[in-house]
């Protein structure tokens, strides 16, 4: 894809569209925000029922797009309609988070020259069963920043929920309209899952081998292959097949792998070494490498005792709720480590019914859910 650039009015970012490690530096610059009750929240979610899905308004074009602050540093918003996915895909897609900008820019926020930015931060993810299906933990650790829950609701593919880290949309993301910033958070996210249960999230590894593939086939990035995975793919089987028929270019050069799973339980993390794609079976997902060879295991010792900790909680119960995955995250959870970071969500996704439970800064007593009406 050809960069283009805008000489008009230029909206300077920093991104960082990648995974998660166990250093970064970061401060977040919130004011002090008046925080709605669980009560207040779940009036405003409005959890639809199935045959309720197409009344949800269509914003495309930036129509009734509204982003609701939630308490401070999360906040949500929803999307309907077209945001142009498939024309980034059969257009190539993207080598470089600088093209993603510019098809972004040219397809649906106008005359804006973006610029991303890298950091590194730490997560855990993990598959596990309860009574009627299957559930996907995940913890974003990392520094104070400002998360965006997405539901996005297109046209031809998949609806979903993610996660966005809106300090990787930038410097003076709170100058951007609602519109501009749910668009580009679309093209972001870092965790989600789709209404066929099927579960992404980008985690780093602290290596030096960039993922970086050069053959003839379209490209893709760190997020936007999350985003080709909520939209398209229903089974892990599906995600692998999806992902091999693009190169992979990691944001800015850093290490990734990527946990995916699926509403039948499978569970892989899905790796990139020496530009080979390796599928890794495994219920756990933290910060280092599964793949086997020389690699193996190379990663943070915290992220290893993490994994332990996540495996021996499998292990020991046969059946789980969403209190027990959200219990599980608390467990792993960065109080629980003292290295300054924190855990700035944990969501425990319901693979059967399309139920997203979020756990905001470590407050595990205070929860948001939502429900994506499989």
């Amino acid at each position: 894809m050809k960069i283009i650039k805008f000489g008009l009015i230029a909206l300077v970012i920093t991104a960082i569209l990648a995974g998660c490690a166990d250093a970064a530096e970061h401060n977040s610059g919130n004011s002090d925000l008046n925080t709605p009750s669980a009560s207040d929240f779940s009036q405003t979610t409005s959890e639809r029922s199935s045959s309720d899905k197409n009344n949800v308004p269509n914003t495309e074009n930036g129509k009734s797009i509204e982003i609701m602050e939630l308490e401070k540093g999360l906040s949500h918003t929803r999307y309907s309609g077209d945001y142009k996915f498939e024309k980034f895909l059969s257009e190539g897609g993207a080598e470089s988070d600088n093209e993603v900008i510019a098809f972004l820019a040219e397809n649906l926020i106008g005359n804006a020259l973006l610029s991303f930015g890298a950091n590194n931060f730490g997560c855990s993810a993990f598959s596990a069963k309860g009574g009627n299906g299957y559930y996907f933990g995940r913890n974003f650790d990392w520094y104070n920043c400002n998360a965006l829950i997405v539901e996005a609701y297109p046209e031809n593919a998949y609806s979903s929920i993610s996660t966005v880290n809106i300090d990787f949309i930038g410097l003076g993301a709170n100058m951007l309209s609602d519109q501009i910033l749910t668009l580009a958070a679309i093209y972001a996210p870092i965790d989600g899952m789709n209404e066929k249960g099927l579960c992404v999230s980008v985690n780093m590894v602290e290596d030096n081998e960039s993922v970086n593939q050069k053959t003839s086939k379209p490209d893709i990035t760190t997020t936007t292959a999350v985003r080709l995975l909520l939209d398209k793919a229903a089974t892990v089987d599906e995600a692998i097949a999806l992902l091999k028929q693009y190169d992979m270019h990691a944001s800015k050069g850093l290490t990734v792998h990527f946990a995916v799973a699926d509403a039948n339980g499978k569970c892989v993390a899905v790796e990139y070494l020496n530009s080979e794609m390796i599928v890794t079976e495994t219920p756990v997902v933290t910060n280092f490498y599964f793949a086997e060879g020389p690699k193996n295991g190379k990663g943070t010792q915290q992220s290893h005792e993490r994994y332990e900790k996540l495996m021996r909680t499998i292990s020991e119960k046969a059946s789980f709720t969403a209190n027990d995955v959200m219990s599980a995250l608390e467990s792993v959870s960065k109080h629980n480590y003292h290295d300054g970071e924190t855990t700035e969500w944990s969501a425990v996704f319901n693979q059967s019914t399309g139920e997203a439970i979020y756990c905001h800064r470590e407050n595990y007593s205070k929860r948001y859910t939502f429900n994506i009406n499989r």
